[in-house]
């Protein structure tokens, strides 16, 4: 049987290292805390970041398979942990153990094609001979690491999603310091542990930092970094762009994302796709479905299906494998959405099913015609409450998609090509996916927003592009005039 220690630490330059034990990570179910971290002070990540500075160029050198070993190791050992990350995740998270399981597959997965990626860092050969003056020359370009990186990684994907920042770090050969999210940081203490066991890896190639959110000032602000890489609200995460100086900057933030169902559908499959996209972990996935968009000759038929599906889930102990809703992270969140249900319900929306809260644990929520004004239907819900609407024209469901601040992901449920064809020229989103839900991501693909939801991509190879800067090589050759 898998069991959590009493106190875990930070790593501090490839190294653990146990200052205090100031921080209480909490499970999310019972509300007892769980264990206890080691939590960095402003002086110790400024030690970090002289770290990752000093190990810029000896990362910047190792040879591609050097890099691709050391990914190759993660996923050896996150396979044998594979019970210990996921029940962790289950604990510290409030997720759902089958949903642990999914998160720490696809972990793995992501440090695979991490370390399938370390040894594609391709440039190109360019012609320079386009005019007389230029005879003679040739050019060429290549990928070279960006320097030190800054990490910060949110609660609902405490593995994944910090995976996605390390993994291609690792692949491009950056030095980093990450600070995870202070309500559920093991998952990377994990991840710091199996890297503390390369010993290829520069003293000060990577730090594992849980710190308080008013001593990280240095992760955004410190002028040594040269990326600041955040996935969290939009609200925060703008307002560190706003103090990030000169560093390139990723954003993967929030979302309302929709899902269009058109007339030709397949009802069955769009019911358990829809069922699981806007409820899978709580709703707590900025791009979990939101908005429900169906056409008119469907839209009561299929309304009755979806109330009547969310009404089986399970809801409980996520270490019971029935769970399928959980906890929301904390009561404050829960307490948050339960208010935005009742004021949507008050300015005239009509509640479905659902709506109830005890504690932390809020009910599968569908509503119907939620007024715009209000919070449920123009800001991201972060839980497992979903809108219903109609349309009847299919120009008018992709407005209602575009009709938000956010742009992440949209779904569409159709057999009509040309339908989809429209919705990816018209849709103003970061991706498209066709018969399926927004909440569909494979780990290889570009992931990431527009307008509000942020700035740049995910997905190995697209990361490493931000984390790199082309090098220019222009050679004159003997024979130029």
């Amino acid at each position: 049987m898998v069991k959590l220690k009493d106190t875990y630490p930070l790593y501090l330059n490839n190294k653990a290292a146990q200052p205090n034990t100031d921080l209480a990570v909490t499970d999310k179910y019972t509300g007892e805390v769980a264990f206890r971290t080691a939590l960095a002070t402003p002086d110790v990540i400024d030690e970090a970041i002289a770290g990752a500075v000093r190990a810029a160029e000896p990362m910047a050198r190792l040879a591609s398979y050097e890099k691709q070993d050391v990914l190759m190791h993660c996923v050896a050992r996150f396979k044998e942990r594979f019970d210990e990350l996921a029940y962790a995740l289950c604990v510290e998270a409030g997720k759902p153990i089958k949903d642990a399981e999914g998160e720490v597959t696809r972990l793995i997965d992501t440090f695979r094609i991490g370390a399938e990626e370390a040894v594609r860092n391709y440039g190109e050969v360019q012609p320079l001979d386009i005019s007389a003056r230029a005879k003679g020359y040739m050019g060429m370009w290549k990928r070279v690491p960006i320097g030190p990186c800054s990490f910060i990684s949110p609660f609902n994907f405490p593995l994944n999603l910090a995976a996605h920042k390390i993994a291609p770090a690792i692949a491009m050969g950056c030095p980093f310091v990450m600070k995870p999210a202070s309500m559920t940081p093991l998952g990377a203490i994990i991840m710091g542990e199996v890297l503390a066991e390369c010993d290829v890896l520069p003293e000060g190639a990577f730090s594992i930092l849980p710190a308080s959110r008013d001593g990280a000032d240095l992760f955004t602000t410190d002028e040594r970094l040269k990326l600041l890489s955040f996935t969290g609200s939009p609200g925060v995460g703008w307002d560190l762009k706003a103090k990030a100086g000169k560093k390139k900057v990723i954003l993967e933030l929030g979302g309302n994302a929709a899902v269009i169902v058109d007339k030709d559908a397949d009802l069955d499959h769009a019911l358990e796709r829809i069922i699981f996209g806007a409820f899978y972990q709580s709703g707590q996935s900025c791009i979990g479905v939101q908005r429900i968009i169906i056409h008119d000759a469907i839209y009561d038929t299929f309304k009755d299906m979806l109330v009547a599906r969310a009404k089986t889930l399970i809801a409980g102990d996520p270490k019971d494998r029935d769970t399928f809703i959980g906890p929301m992270i904390s009561k404050k969140e829960a307490t948050r959405l339960k208010g935005w249900v009742d004021e949507a319900v008050s300015a005239g929306a009509k509640l479905l099913c659902g709506g109830n809260r005890s504690g932390n644990m809020l009910e599968a929520t569908l509503l119907e015609n939620v007024p715009r004004a209000c919070s449920a239907a123009k800001e991201e819900a972060f839980g497992p409450t979903a809108n219903l609407s109609r349309f009847s024209d299919f120009g008018e469901a992709l407005d209602q998609v575009n009709d938000s601040r956010f742009g992440l992901q949209a779904g569409i449920f159709t057999r009509d090509i040309h339908q989809v064809l429209e919705a990816w020229d018209t849709l103003d989103v970061g991706g498209v996916v066709v018969n399926d839900v927004s909440s569909y991501r494979v780990d290889n693909m570009p992931y990431g927003g527009v307008k509000d939801s942020g700035l740049g991509r995910e997905g190995i190879r697209f990361a490493m592009e931000d984390m790199s800067e082309i090098r220019n090589l222009v050679i004159r050759r003997q024979s130029a005039g």
